[in-house]
């Protein structure tokens, strides 16, 4: 077995992170918000992160530091508080040096925001949701947006609309 090959393996795995994910379990009373989180989360917006994990569970875990500090899911606490939960499902991200924790909690917002959507493929998914029955407004969609969504394909009634000729011709 070759060792210098097994040290560069092992040094490519600490900085990919720890091998196995473990999800634990934790009260929320024990969680520490990050006093400097850059980032923000309306009454509007807790209120739909919580019908979200009361339709679909808490399916994405609280990040924690060794300390029960937040990384990721302030929201997401909030939205349990306002839930009644004893606990949420958390991943500790302890092997983060200092400046790596306060980078990534500045890059898991931000790397969120820049991505897209497809609007054929986002319009079709949704129409069908509606088809269904889905309350679309929960899925953060404002009516503005939904309108324009489920609508693109529908001509203005009013383009067809022809004005009538002024009383006193120019």
């Amino acid at each position: 077995m070759n060792c210098g090959k097994t040290r560069a393996k092992q040094k490519e795995d600490r900085a990919i992170g720890p091998s196995a994910l473990a999800i634990t379990y934790r009260p929320i009373a024990d969680l520490i918000p990050y006093a400097r989180n850059a980032r923000t989360h309306s009454d509007a917006q807790v209120v739909l992160i919580a019908g979200s994990i009361r339709e679909y569970g808490f399916t994405n875990p609280v990040l924690v530091d060794g300390a029960n500090g937040i990384i990721a899911g302030h929201g997401r606490v909030l939205a349990a508080r306002q839930l009644g939960l004893a606990s949420v499902p958390t991943i500790e991200l302890a092997h983060l040096t200092e400046t790596q924790k306060q980078a990534y909690i500045l890059a898991d917002n931000r790397l969120a925001e820049a991505a897209g959507w497809d609007k054929d493929l986002l319009a079709l998914e949704l129409g069908e949701l509606k088809d269904l029955g889905v309350d679309l407004t929960a899925l953060g969609f404002d009516l503005g947006e939904l309108d324009a969504l489920l609508n693109a394909d529908t001509p203005d009634p009013r383009e067809d609309e022809v004005p009538d000729p002024p009383a006193v011709p120019v």
